[in-house]
């Protein structure tokens, strides 16, 4: 079998998910072909070598529908021989769309693919494109449907994390974002977003808070609180859950993943690709797994999906120098760390999807790329990248520095 090898990985700044946002005048499938055009220039590609552009994305419709991987492939000027391929796995689909061109990669299938996402939030917004998981009266009885920041709700109260726990750990998520950008820590990786006359629409991550303090969070409402309370979601997840008497709602919008827009982009290949366009690899995909894991709570398979993906590369969590895992919400996050015995000082090392912002179908293939990056800085070798998934799945992704 062999080797999936990482050679680059791009990102775009993400934009602020609304029409204020500076990328909202950007169509999605413009930020998915500066990603590849990115790739491509980086590493001196004649892109009739590559096989297979595998997209993530969330809600593949209006602008973002009909393929936008292909789409994207044709908007970057990419020879017309390059394939593309949208994949949706909810939050992870950017992380599985990395694990399916690796797949190709390990079984001889191709001999070079990228994997990536991209979410155009303040264009496309989140929800539209429907589903019977959450619009089917008997799908989601059958399936105790709850939104999900609910299930973020009754993960805290099942594993009694309160309102203080998720604060602070909002609080030191801007902190490290912070921190991270004042010491450049992304500038490998990240890409500038220009107009047509190649000015300069957003070079930085625009969401940040990083004046947030334990007091502003305070004076945040709990955001589910009502939908829970009044539209029967609270009682839906207790009859789930009856241990359970009553859901502490402790998430709101300071605690939570920001909605915004990107697009990420990972190149992988075998070696002998490596060898014919003279790159560096810089790390190999080791193993990776989805599972799936109970749907009401949702939230709890980014533990399972890591163990899964632990267990096929012969590994101990202890084994791994970092993880990357998305900050869907903040308790997400310590079910995550207590789950695998893992101390922050391993987690989220330069802050996540709180203070970054989360869009959708590009955050797994943004965060395995901000996890090579810190491996390289640091000197370190393994990473593991690792996200919730709605509906109840995990994704999980171990790569190994070469």
């Amino acid at each position: 079998m062999s080797e999936a090898i990482i050679y680059d990985a791009v990102r775009t700044p993400r934009g602020k998910g609304k029409k204020s946002g500076s990328l909202n005048e950007v169509p999605p499938v413009q930020l998915a072909s500066k990603v590849l055009q990115a790739i491509e220039k980086r590493n001196n590609l004649n892109t009739a070598d590559i096989d297979d552009v595998v997209l993530g994305c969330v809600h593949p419709t209006n602008e973002q529908g009909a393929d936008i991987a292909r789409s994207a492939v044709l908007e970057a000027k990419w020879d017309q021989t390059v394939s593309g391929v949208q994949v949706d796995r909810f939050c992870a689909s950017g992380l599985e769309a990395v694990n399916i061109a690796a797949g190709q990669i390990m079984s001889g299938q191709a001999d070079m693919s990228i994997g990536g996402g991209v979410e155009s939030m303040s264009r496309v917004p989140m929800g539209s494109s429907g589903g019977a998981w959450m619009a089917d009266p008997t799908v989601a009885y059958n399936s105790y449907f709850v939104p999900q920041g609910i299930s973020a709700d009754l993960l805290a109260t099942k594993y009694g994390y309160t309102r203080t726990d998720v604060d602070s750990y909002a609080v030191d998520s801007q902190k490290r974002a912070d921190n991270a950008w004042k010491e450049k820590r992304f500038k490998k990786s990240i890409i500038n977003v220009e107009d047509q006359n190649q000015l300069t629409i957003l070079d930085k991550d625009e969401y940040m808070r990083p004046n947030t303090t334990m007091q502003s969070l305070a004076s945040l409402d709990p955001s589910f609180a009502h939908v829970g309370k009044n539209h029967g979601f609270d009682e839906v997840a207790i009859l789930k859950y009856p241990d359970i008497e009553t859901i502490d709602h402790v998430h709101h919008a300071g605690n939570s993943s920001g909605i915004v827009d990107g697009a990420a982009a990972v190149l992988i290949g075998n070696k002998e690709m490596g060898n014919k366009y003279e790159l560096k690899p810089r790390a190999k995909i080791r193993s990776f797994a989805s599972i799936g894991s109970e749907p009401t709570i949702m939230l709890t398979g980014p533990a399972d999906s890591a163990e899964k993906a632990l267990k096929r590369a012969n590994m101990e969590a202890t084994d791994i120098d970092l993880f990357e895992m998305n900050e869907a919400f903040a308790a997400v996050v310590l079910r995550f760390m207590d789950a695998l015995n893992v101390d922050h000082s391993k987690v989220n090392v330069n802050g996540g999807a709180i203070a970054l912002g989360h869009p959708l179908g590009a955050t797994g293939a943004i965060i395995l790329g901000t996890v090579l990056d810190e491996l390289e800085r640091r000197d370190l070798s393994t990473g593991l990248i690792t996200l919730c998934v709605g509906a109840g799945m995990g994704t999980a992704t171990i790569i190994e520095r070469i």
